[in-house]
């Protein structure tokens, strides 16, 4: 038994090892964090509080063997049939030990354990001895420093006691709340090591971790400010010479801002760095429909070795709340439309795997909602990433919902809550708006101060409610209300509905008024809740609540409605089913007109609503009263202004003959990592393949492979399951092996279905999985002119003079050399100076060097290093904009180089361009570029470090080929 152990102990060390020296992305840094997934092979028991399993020797062999994310149990779509009351007294009031053994390396390396969310007190004790707890709440991350609780080396024991009980001094308890509060060790957790001298965790204290803002942004002049305070902690016992690279890097890997620090750290400091710079070169801003994001990679370096990095995404976005034109995104305004997300899924509570959060936000996504508020908490990292991916703004708050107590601590658990969910996320370029208070309440003037105290560059609201409290936005920067109804408003400060009703009827008042600035519906999904007068509270089967979807994300019909309205993408929806009691039949479309046809019969050509109601929507719905019924097919045919047509057509159903049979696997991978969830939509349909709405069909779901169905041994009637709509939905979680799986979906006098798709493999390394390529390459920028040329900001300069041998030197470049050679010897070179030519870097193409000559002039270099190179060449034309202000007017009396003729395209040859076709450069001209873009050229080519390289440009006619700067830069073919 023991040579067993320590086989697996040397597995695991040697898996360490690895992990420490594999191959990294191109440019990525090699350092000592490692950070690894602990999600997968935990031991777990349900209960006993009081026990002792935390000591190292414990039998846990007979525990439950799980993988996180995890509920402490599975429930069912009836709440496993419990009455509790919405301060939830019994239900999930459990708690859970885990135990896992892990391996540490045989280092100095500081080690962590992360934890991204546990409901809602947490105890940790390693090989026995305890470490601490944290019980400040389940919806913010926490970590603990466990370097002096393992042995080095070898294989260490931890366990966790992890406590749902209520618990009246941790918000949201105690209670009420709309919603349930599930368990268990629900999201992720990360095993992480880093070298002493560290990059601190964000959420520690304000100032820790790294924290960026862009002090300005202007979408007009295409410019970005970009300020990057980054903390690293000495926890050596000598101060340390600290050196901090913090590269920006676009979506190609290319760093487009290099920011060097150094500084020394004193023992046990926390020492913050605090980097500026700026973009004005092809800057992307970040926004709903072009989600651009930007890489921040920090590197810490101690006497020349890479020794810690930290990387963060940012988009480049600003916003505001104008007094009049409502809320602007970048300088535009947009009408904010979307829905409030609970976190919940069916039977597993909040244990939701990362995949599914993403596809949350991409089904919002495919409704065309731009906004998403988290109700009533902070969620997981997952839902943010892919927020700020597919470009969706957020509302976060705090635990809360409408109690308060008077207890200090349950206060100061509340700020604490607020303050790491801002330090957690306060970089994401989603996020726009924090909740300032307790929900339904209202502003709460200590939150709103925590708030801006931590994050004041973002805006605030009052989560107030129509029928209580002050109607204003009060301290905060943002009426936010519930509107479910008549409300109180004199409109003298924008309203934003951050609960309300959904639909067009709903979102018209929105869209037709601009102080009205948006609206997230209740809610985006049915969620469980305790809540007694619901219309589904006393349902033996399903008592969810509410939802634009069902809690298994299946689209209710009425959404149809938004992607009407909120896409351009040609749409049309007929929203009732076909069948003899249908009477009225409404058409969901962004056509002008819309025909409506009975077995290819017309029966009426119909135009939008010009109801009241719908007052303001760009595409209200298209409403046919009186329609006869025919059995057969309805069609709905779609004009639009350009004279397409797109056709929807239903049949109404049969008798229910087959089930079909859909994997949502779009967007996403089917991960076999022992957690991941893929949902599963088995509909009943007719002969015809039309869906059958009301059958009371039960539907029983198998899998071949390495998967399962969730729920399917337990007693939660998830397997077989009813259908809703004519679709029986099922959760279907991956196993560890990769590979093919199959789903089955049978139901007795049905044909059955089956469906395929693969599990694809997983890795725990979660530096590794996210680590992209970096290309930090050297350049350098030369503006070219005589002596009394206007040199261009952090430009460097090249004087030249008429017909002498001119040369340059490369400052970055070391020892390579630039020379300006005419293509004959019957050719001249004529050097301008200062033109005073207005426009982005007007100062270096308002000036430069014009060569005359039939062969055109040559940019040569020499002594550059073998590589691959990129130059971009301006060629512009200068006039002069001198008038009498100008101190060097009478230098334009005898200057005439700018009157020479001159090419207005230019060929740019050689033998060392990586492209062998010609490339051609357009010259532009004139005084005045304030609106234009100057003529530029752009080549890639090869050095050998030997034969110098010689770029020849020429245009046709024989007239003068100006050239007034260029930019050489390193470069990968791609």
């Amino acid at each position: 038994m023991k040579q067993i152990v320590l086989l697996f102990i040397l597995i695991n060390l040697s898996i360490l090892q690895k992990i420490n020296s594999q191959n990294l992305p191109y440019g990525f840094p090699n350092t000592d964090r490692t950070k690894l997934s602990l999600n997968q092979g935990w031991k777990f028991h349900l209960g006993n509080p009081e026990a002792k399993n935390f000591t190292k020797e414990l039998n846990d062999s007979n525990w439950q063997n799980v993988n996180v994310p995890h509920t402490l149990e599975l429930t069912s779509l009836a709440l496993d049939g419990l009455e509790d009351e919405k301060t939830q007294l019994v239900f999930h009031r459990k708690v859970g030990w885990y135990r896992k053994n892990i391996s540490v390396g045989n280092s100095n390396k500081k080690v962590f354990l992360e934890f991204e969310g546990a409901h809602q007190v947490t105890n940790l004790w390693v090989n026995g001895k305890h470490v601490g707890q944290h019980a400040v709440g389940g919806y913010t991350p926490f970590h603990f420093d466990i370097t002096n609780f393992v042995t080095k080396g070898q294989e260490n024991q931890i366990t966790l006691l992890v406590d749902n009980r209520r618990n009246e001094m941790i918000p949201p308890d105690p209670g009420p709340f709309d919603y349930v509060k599930f368990s268990g060790l629900y999201r992720d957790v990360y095993l992480v090591e880093t070298n002493p001298v560290h990059v601190t965790f964000n959420w520690e204290t304000l100032n820790s971790g790294v924290h960026i803002t862009t002090p300005t942004i202007d979408p007009v002049n295409k410019n970005a400010t970009i300020n990057i305070k980054t903390a690293v902690k000495n926890e050596n016992k000598e101060k340390v010479n600290c050196k901090i690279i913090t590269r920006i890097l676009n979506k190609e890997g290319i760093s487009v801002l290099r920011l060097v620090d150094t500084s020394t750290i004193k023992p046990q400091e926390e020492y913050q760095f605090n980097q500026i710079g700026s973009l004005e070169d092809n800057v992307h801003f970040w926004g709903i429909d072009n989600p651009y994001l930007y890489r921040v990679n920090s590197v810490i370096k101690i006497d020349g070795k890479e020794i810690d990095f930290v990387e963060t995404k940012i988009g480049l976005r600003k916003f505001e709340q104008d007094p009049v034109r409502g809320f602007l995104l970048n300088n535009e305004p947009i009408e904010l439309i979307g829905a409030n997300r609970h976190q919940q899924y069916p039977y597993l509570g909040d244990a939701v795997p990362n995949s599914l959060h993403y596809k949350d936000m991409l089904q919002f996504k495919e409704y065309g909602f731009n906004i998403m508020r988290t109700a009533h908490y902070p969620q997981d990292n997952a839902l943010i990433e892919a927020c700020d991916e597919l470009g969706i703004l957020v509302y976060e708050e705090a635990p809360t919902w409408i109690s308060i107590s008077d207890k200090e601590e349950w206060w100061n658990n509340l700020e604490k809550s607020a303050k790491t969910m801002i330090r957690n996320h306060r970089n994401h370029a989603s996020i726009i708006m924090w909740g300032a208070g307790v929900n339904h309440r209202g502003y709460v003037p200590r939150v709103h101060n925590t708030i801006k105290q931590e994050d004041p560059t973002r805006l605030t609201a009052s989560q107030g409610a129509r029928w209580t409290g002050w109607q204003t936005s009060g301290l905060t920067d943002v009426n936010a209300n519930m509107l479910y109804g008549p409300f109180i408003w004199d409109r003298s400060e924008p309203m934003f509905a951050m609960e309300g009703r959904r639909g067009p009827a709903a979102v018209a008042p929105f869209k037709n008024d601009p102080l009205m600035t948006g609206l997230i519906s209740w809610t985006a999904h049915a969620y469980y809740t305790f809540h007694p007068t619901h219309d589904k509270a006393k349902d033996k089967i399903d008592r969810t609540r509410s939802g634009m979807m069902t809690i298994f994300r299946y689209p209710r019909p009425e959404l149809e409605w938004y992607k009407a309205e909120m896409l351009k993408t040609p749409f049309v929806n007929i929203l009732e089913e076909w069948q003899p009691e249908t009477k009225e039949i409404t058409v969901y479309s962004n056509a002008n007109a819309v025909e409506l046809l009975s077995n290819g019969k017309l029966l009426e050509k119909a135009t939008p609503s010009k109801g009241t109601i719908y007052d303001g929507l760009e595409h209200a719905p298209f409403h046919f009263k009186n329609i006869k019924y025919a059995p057969g097919k309805l069609t709905a045919k779609a004009i639009f202004t350009n004279g397409s047509i797109l056709e929807t057509s239903k049949q109404n159903a049969g008798k229910p003959y087959a089930i079909t049979l859909k994997l949502d696997t779009e967007g996403r991978q089917f991960k076999a990592d022992g957690s991941d969830v893929l949902m599963a939509y088995a509909t009943v349909v007719d002969k015809n393949g039309t869906t059958v709405p009301n059958t009371k069909h039960l539907i029983k779901f198998a899998v071949k492979g390495d998967a399962s169905v969730i729920g399917d041994k337990a007693i939660i009637n998830a397997n077989p399951m009813f259908t809703e709509y004519g679709v029986a939905p099922a959760l279907i979680r991956a196993g560890n092996t990769v590979g093919k799986i199959t789903i089955t979906a049978k139901a007795k006098g049905l044909k059955s279905a089956s469906a395929s798709t693969n599990l694809v493999s997983f890795s725990t390394n979660t530096l590794i999985n996210n680590a992209i390529a970096i290309y930090d390459f050297t350049k350098e920028r030369v503006d070219l002119g005589a002596s009394d040329q206007l040199l261009q900001f952090n430009w460097n300069p090249w004087y030249g003079a008429d017909e002498t041998n001119n040369s340059y030197s490369f400052k970055s470049f070391k020892g390579a050399t630039a020379t300006i050679e005419k293509g004959s010897v019957n050719g001249i070179n004529r050097w301008l100076g200062e033109m005073n030519v207005i426009g982005k870097y007007g100062y270096a193409y308002g000036d430069g060097v014009i060569t005359i000559d039939d062969k055109g002039v040559n940019l040569v270099f020499k002594n550059l290093p073998k590589g691959t190179y990129k130059l971009k060449t301006w060629h512009h034309a200068p006039s002069s904009n001198s008038d009498l202000m100008d101190p060097n007017k009478d230098k334009l009396k005898s200057a005439t180089i700018h009157k020479l003729p001159y090419e207005d395209a230019i060929t740019i040859l050689s033998d060392a361009l990586v492209e062998t076709k010609p490339i051609t450069a357009k010259v532009t001209s004139g005084k005045e570029m304030q609106w234009e873009t100057p003529g530029t050229g752009e080549v890639i080519f090869t050095s050998d470090g030997n034969k110098p390289v010689k770029i020849n440009f020429n245009g046709k006619g024989n007239k003068g080929v100006w050239l007034n700067a260029f930019e050489l830069s390193e470069w990968e073919n791609f």
